[in-house]
């Protein structure tokens, strides 16, 4: 791996993953491996800055976010897997950035702004989650990657943590790499209900759901609203299903389903069907190796302790850097 530029992202374990997961980030960390040095880390101290009040879940979700990426192809022969909160480095370096971020950086976050409104059920007026974004960097620089891998509107992240590493650097001298933006493809989909897919509203397919669940979940997916009867020439342009089809059905069939829906040749009814046996088929190699996994959790337990071991050792490898650029 030391011929390899380095890269790094996370995931929040707020939950089991779903398909906007698997194609907004995991897929392509999967199509990395051979590519980069890739450091993958679940991020349990960021469940605390929004779900403070409410922990007991954590450490089951850090589970099943690791058989799910494990199941998706992920592997520790390749990646370096990992647990934010046992490397305890980064809670040292985050302390250390927290002294040299100026609060407007913080207070202008998009997303900060974003998730205060989205969020208005919690109280979220706390330094934690101001100051979420520092320990990202923290999490992110550590590492001294070549670039994190993220989808256009995650792309701000990215940039406050460059600014961070810049304004340490100026006080501190050349310790840290700005981290590239590497911006990754994502396909358009959304949940059963048009909305973007999420755990919160209730119209996710996750990754660990069996066959009948698919078939069950696809059955009350909303298609062209304007089709109102079966006899209705159908456009495949704004039905969320065919988006699927066009991931997960064969390119053919994608042509006919399409000629078929505008010409009233097939119903909505029939549609999602063969939309559903498409993705039970296409999940299928990761529900396998899901079922492989979940038989030996002592093994994804090690996985989890030997990645944040070696993740540990190149994180105190940075710290040695930094204690000695600030003279502490």
């Amino acid at each position: 791996m030391a011929d390899k530029k380095r890269i790094l992202s996370g995931m929040r374990p707020t939950g089991p993953l779903h398909l906007g997961n698997l194609l907004g980030a995991l897929a392509n960390w999967v199509n990395m491996q051979d590519e980069y040095d890739c450091y993958f880390f679940i991020a349990d101290w960021h469940a605390l800055t929004s779900d403070y009040d409410n922990t007991a879940p954590i450490e089951n979700n850090r589970k099943e976010i690791m058989l799910d990426w494990l199941s998706a192809g992920l592997t520790p022969e390749k990646s370096t897997l990992f647990v934010q909160s046992m490397v305890k480095e980064h809670a040292e370096l985050f302390l250390l950035l927290t002294m040299i971020t100026p609060v407007p950086w913080l207070e202008r976050n998009p997303t900060y702004k974003e998730q205060i409104g989205a969020l208005s059920n919690k109280d979220l007026s706390t330094f934690g989650f101001l100051g979420y974004p520092v320990l990202q960097a923290a999490d992110i620089i550590i590492y001294r990657p070549y670039g994190v891998p993220v989808g256009v509107d995650q792309a701000p992240h990215v940039e406050i943590t460059r600014e961070i590493a810049r304004r340490f650097n100026h006080f501190y001298g050349e310790v840290f790499p700005e981290p590239a933006t590497i911006l990754t493809e994502t396909p358009k989909i959304l949940g059963a209900d048009r909305r973007k897919m999420s755990k919160s509203y209730g119209n996710a397919i996750f990754l660990s759901d069996s066959p009948d669940d698919i078939r069950a979940k696809v059955s009350g997916f909303i298609t062209d609203p304007q089709r109102a009867r079966r006899s209705d020439p159908g456009n495949p342009d704004v039905c969320n299903v065919f988006d699927f089809h066009q991931l997960y059905t064969d390119p053919d069939s994608v042509k006919e389903i399409d000629a078929q829906c505008r010409s009233a040749g097939i119903g909505c009814v029939e549609c999602k069907q063969k939309m559903a046996e498409g993705l039970v088929n296409a999940l299928a190699p990761i529900r396998e190796k899901r079922a492989y996994y979940e038989a030996r959790p002592e093994m994804v337990d090690e996985i989890m302790v030997e990645g944040s071991n070696r993740a540990r050792k190149a994180a105190c490898e940075t710290m040695e850097v930094v204690r000695e650029a600030i003279k502490i």
